[in-house]
């Protein structure tokens, strides 16, 4: 385990730490949320700390919001611990995020939201998913997401400023994040989730020990095999092939982005292909590469050297920012770097639903429901499609592995609607969620507007096997996360709103 970044941010004393806690006269509440990265190459701890306040009038339903983000305490970047063979070296995290708590002055029993995820490779360690669960158990009041890739590049472009720069512009941006092993591109239209792609392109796909190669990826063999080219563990890290894959990673790179798939690009691809329909505008970098992309890690000698990370990072990152191909997008300078995916974990914020609801109890309560969205585009033209695509689109995010996880759908720019247009949304979204694995678990859905009692009994007339939650009035996004209580006294439910993909 090493540190090979420096920390940001002095830890605070304990009379701060009476006045973070405390609520202050005004109403304002803080809270603090901790945020851990797992990744591929390396691991980071943030610390962070949230302002609340009731943004609703005396005689109003309240309304809990954040209304201020500031960052407390950023950890070195380290080397994530792994022991031999396919698995995590656990005892090693947890000293690590015991070590990182105890400099930024904070227990482990006054984290009260956060996010633990493990990304890239690291997800895929046989001890992965047992490493979570514990880590949340030890280190506070976690929402735990073992993140796929598509989660991941959507967490990544909320953490580098992509998100917030789409909707600030309106423009279509497109965040490449790279690490160790992967590149998750998530696109992003005025603000609005567009899709997701995933490539084998990362530093650590080629890796050196003595000036020579000592580790060769599949991918990158695969490349290789396609391509015809000559290259194998002992040879010189300096050889002219590793510069032709590099090469060949910002072409592929440049077609994705483009919503082009060739055979070419076929070793690269993980998953499943571009699926976004939109032109993409602007691209943005994060991740560890990136820190090389802009050249924010200089040595004495004003450059980068690759000797310090012994693998093709470098070499990479050089490629991608001088390739012809990648020059036909605006560039745009991310927020953060290395850490976005870490600073898109943990805010949390408490709603109460509408009156309009419709909820059957023995449901509830539900307990970490991924989000995703449908744009009705305020048009009542091809619902079924929007919701077809939609449902097929969050089966591939959220449950790529059809274990039967579930999801909430969240109903958005829903046109004004008659009562035939309602039973329309009804059976489409009963033909849709038929694709579910698991047809036991309850059809959760929640609308923008005043429409989830009627949306909800439509539902219920149409089947009586699986259980219906519709609520209103909740303002989510994809990537969030759904915490729902149970029923209360006025007919209305408490939803909390997780937020694994937040920058302020």
């Amino acid at each position: 385990m090493r540190d090979i970044g420096s920390s940001h941010k002095a830890p605070f004393c304990e009379g701060e730490r009476r006045q973070i806690m405390r609520r202050t006269h005004r109403g304002m509440e803080h809270i603090i949320s901790a945020g851990i990265d797992i990744g591929t190459s390396t691991t980071k701890l943030v610390i962070s700390r949230f302002s609340l306040m009731n943004t609703a009038g005396a005689s109003h339903v309240p309304r809990i919001e954040i209304i201020n983000t500031e960052i407390l305490y950023k950890s070195p970047i380290y080397r994530t611990p792994l022991s031999q063979g396919d698995e995590i070296d656990m005892p090693a995290v947890f000293a690590l995020v015991r070590s990182e708590y105890a400099k930024a002055g904070i227990r482990e029993n006054e984290i009260q939201t956060g996010a633990v995820i493990i990304t890239g490779e690291t997800a895929t360690k046989r001890n992965a998913e047992e490493m979570v669960r514990r880590l949340s158990d030890e280190a506070g009041e976690f929402l735990v997401a073992t993140a796929g890739p598509d989660l991941e590049g959507m967490i990544a472009a909320k953490g580098s400023g992509a998100y917030e720069h789409s909707k600030r512009t309106g423009r279509t941006v497109a965040n490449i994040d790279i690490g160790g092993g992967t590149a998750n591109i998530a696109v992003y239209q005025a603000g609005l989730f567009k899709g997701t792609c995933t490539l084998h392109i990362g530093g650590r796909l080629i890796e050196y020990a003595e000036k020579r190669i000592s580790k060769l990826s599949r991918p990158v063999q695969l490349l290789l095999e396609k391509r015809k080219w000559d290259l194998s563990i002992g040879n010189a890290s300096d050889s002219p092939i590793i510069g032709q894959v590099a090469n060949a990673m910002a072409e592929t790179l440049a077609r994705i982005l483009a919503g082009q798939v060739t055979a070419e690009d076929e070793p690269l691809l993980l998953g499943h292909p571009p699926n976004w329909d939109v032109a993409v505008e602007d691209i943005m970098f994060s991740g560890g590469v990136s820190e090389c992309i802009y050249r924010l890690e200089p040595n004495d000698t004003g450059g980068t050297s690759a000797s310090v990370y012994h693998d093709m990072g470098v070499q990479l990152a050089e490629t991608l920012r001088t390739h012809p191909e990648l020059t036909r997008w605006r560039w745009i300078h991310p927020l953060e770097t290395v850490r976005a995916t870490v600073l898109g974990a943990g805010t949390q914020t408490t709603e109460i639903s509408g009156a309009t609801i419709q909820v059957e109890h023995e449901v509830l309560p539900l307990k970490n429901l991924p989000v995703h969205r449908i744009s009705f585009e305020y048009e009542t033209e091809n619902i079924q499609d929007k919701i077809m695509r939609a449902v097929e689109q969050a089966l591939e995010l959220y449950d790529p592995g059809r274990e039967g996880r579930n999801f909430a759908l969240y109903l958005s720019e829903v046109p004004h609607l008659r009562f035939h247009d309602v039973q329309h949304i009804a059976v489409s979204l009963h033909e849709a969620l038929c694709r579910q694995p698991d047809q036991r678990q309850p059809i959760v859905v929640v609308t923008e507007n005043d429409i989830a009692k009627v949306l909800g009994q439509s539902l219920q007339v149409i089947q009586q096997k699986r259980g219906i939650l519709c609520i209103d009035q909740i303002r989510v996004e994809n990537g969030d996360y759904l915490d729902i209580g149970r029923m209360l006294h006025s007919g209305v439910v408490p939803v909390v709103v997780k937020t694994l993909a937040f920058h302020s």
